[in-house]
């Protein structure tokens, strides 16, 4: 069954049998006799459970401090230092929980499609869904490459269905999640949600990419038949994954990439779409990209009939799809591209305030990408009653390992090197903030991103928002002309000057957090702000 013998002797684990690089046939037919919950829907896709963790743990990450490593982290809520000591209690627990198998799963893969980039990774895991979910999101070597692979660059050895000791020094719960720069091993207890390898890999590149001067993004890319490359970055619910998904665009890819000296380059080999009411007439190409080979995660589905019910929460709305980017019709394989000419920063802004679209600058372009700024409405979590303003550092706080101003300057570098155009695309709120006014037309915000894209929006005529100090384009075909400046929409002026006074505040009391290991020019916007001066 597997692609080649490997020995794991090397990391302690001695089983019968190693399943290494399996096909997806192989994948189903291991899940189906050995995952007790494994199931295949009616379009073919296999059907599995996470159990009790049906996302992320992010309060269990930790990263082990070593000399080599500790003047770079970002230490503090999000990276929380340990000592390798009790890391080494931990890995010693999962090879312990790895040798209880008679048979367990190697996937060996690539991350980075660029091959002067990319590293080696080997998953060492006991699921096969996990196996399955990993041989779709790695980029999957050709059996030359598998031949050759020698010893991976980082190792993740995955014995999530066992707990971590609560006792031990660190642990906060059952679930820990670490990750050892020095000796390139991540180590997964009690959790057995497999978008933690996705994201661990995602951390590991957002930690040694920036070390060689390449920028790694939380975004999503696509590019045009003139080789005009965009970038999309947003939070959950700003609209990124529909607005970069364009029948006329090749997708390069929906999540994570870097951008390096010769351009950009997607660090997966497949996508990890969200499934919550998902429609074919709402995502075309997720909902097509759901067949044979696709891992469906946590879904409701008819017992007998194996229909998915895609508006199913009874295990949780945090449903996926993991399928490999080829299942995705216009997919540009090999998934690289050029500098882009566009990026897009996507916000849900519930207050109304922020123009449906704004021009900004290098300096300007790293202040919203550090300040990752959306908002929450009513309803969306628990205890949300109303607008709340969220911020998460580059659009992806949780996965940045360096201070977030060392992606920012990286950021601009590339901006200014390649005349790259920024934009603040707000698909919240119009005439008035969340319950007042109304959501921005999809059919708007698609013709601001067209004209964005054929260069249309660079030309166009603009004022200056004298609070936020960007540019505000006035016109856009397709879109009435008095959405352009969300003042002109707010039947009180004066409610609308005191409501933006109110969210550029916001911005500036976040941004505090941020001052101390930022550059001159960054903190410099906060104090040229109107809004610090009132």
């Amino acid at each position: 069954m597997s692609g080649t013998s490997i020995s794991l002797e090397q990391y302690g684990i001695n089983v019968n049998t190693v399943v290494r690089n399996a096909t997806p046939p192989q994948l189903y037919q291991e899940a189906l006799a050995h995952e007790p919950d494994a199931s295949i829907s009616s379009v073919g896709a296999l059907i599995v459970s996470s159990y009790e963790k049906t996302g992320r743990s992010p309060k269990d990450k930790r990263i082990v401090e070593h000399p080599s490593i500790n003047s770079d982290v970002w230490w503090g809520n999000i990276n929380i230092g340990m000592d390798e000591e009790t890391f080494m209690i931990s890995r010693g627990r999962a090879i312990d929980y790895l040798n209880t198998h008679n048979k367990i799963y190697v996937v060996d893969g690539f991350a980075g499609w660029d091959p002067n980039y990319r590293i080696k990774v080997r998953i060492i895991a006991t699921r096969p869904y996990h196996a399955l979910f990993m041989h779709n999101m790695l980029i999957r070597p050709n059996s030359e490459e598998v031949d050759d692979f020698g010893d991976p660059d980082y190792v993740i050895f995955n014995a999530g269905q066992f707990p971590a000791n609560p006792l031990t020094k660190y642990m906060t719960s059952k679930t820990s999640v670490e990750l050892c720069f020095d000796r390139k091993e991540f180590v997964i207890l009690g959790t057995e949600y497999a978008g933690e390898m996705k994201k661990g890999i995602f951390s590991i590149m957002n930690y040694i990419m920036p070390k060689q001067g390449i920028l790694s993004m939380h975004s999503s890319a696509n590019v045009g038949e003139d080789d005009d490359v965009a970038l999309f970055f947003g939070l959950s619910g700003t609209g990124k994954t529909t607005l970069s998904a364009d029948p006329k665009r090749q997708l390069i890819g929906d999540d994570e990439h870097c951008w390096s000296d010769d351009g950009i380059f997607n660090i997966e080999g497949g996508c990890y779409a969200k499934c919550i009411n998902l429609t074919e007439e709402k995502e075309p190409d997720i909902f097509r990209a759901i067949q044979f080979g696709t891992v469906l995660e946590n879904v409701d589905y008819d017992k007998d009939t194996h229909v998915v019910d895609f508006d199913g929460t009874s295990h949780t709305e945090n449903t996926r799809a993991s399928y490999p980017i080829e299942y995705i019709k216009n997919a540009k394989i090999p998934c690289v591209g050029s500098h882009p000419q566009n990026i897009i920063f996507l916000t849900c802004d519930a207050f109304g305030v922020l123009p449906p679209v704004s021009k900004l600058n290098s300096s300007q372009a790293m202040y919203h990408f550090i300040s990752g700024y959306t908002a929450k409405v009513a309803g969306t979590e628990m205890g949300v009653t109303e607008p709340e303003a969220t911020f998460s550092a580059c659009f992806g706080a949780a996965f940045m390992v360096w201070h977030p101003s060392k992606y920012a300057e990286l950021l601009a570098k590339r901006i200014e090197q390649n005349g790259t155009s920024v934009w603040l695309v707000n698909t919240g709120w119009s005439g008035g903030g969340y319950g007042e006014g109304e959501r921005m037309s999809l059919k708007y915000t698609r013709s601001i991103i067209d004209a964005i894209l054929d260069g249309t929006m660079k030309d166009a005529p603009s004022v200056k928002n004298d609070l936020f100090g960007f540019d505000v384009p006035t016109e856009c075909p397709d879109v009435p002309s008095e959405i352009m400046l969300p003042r002109n929409t707010w039947s009180d002026g004066d409610a609308y000057d005191e409501a933006a006074l109110k969210l550029a505040t916001m911005f500036r009391d976040n941004f505090k957090q941020f001052e101390e290991g930022s550059s001159q020019e960054i903190v410099c916007l906060l104090y040229t702000s109107d809004a610090a001066d009132e």
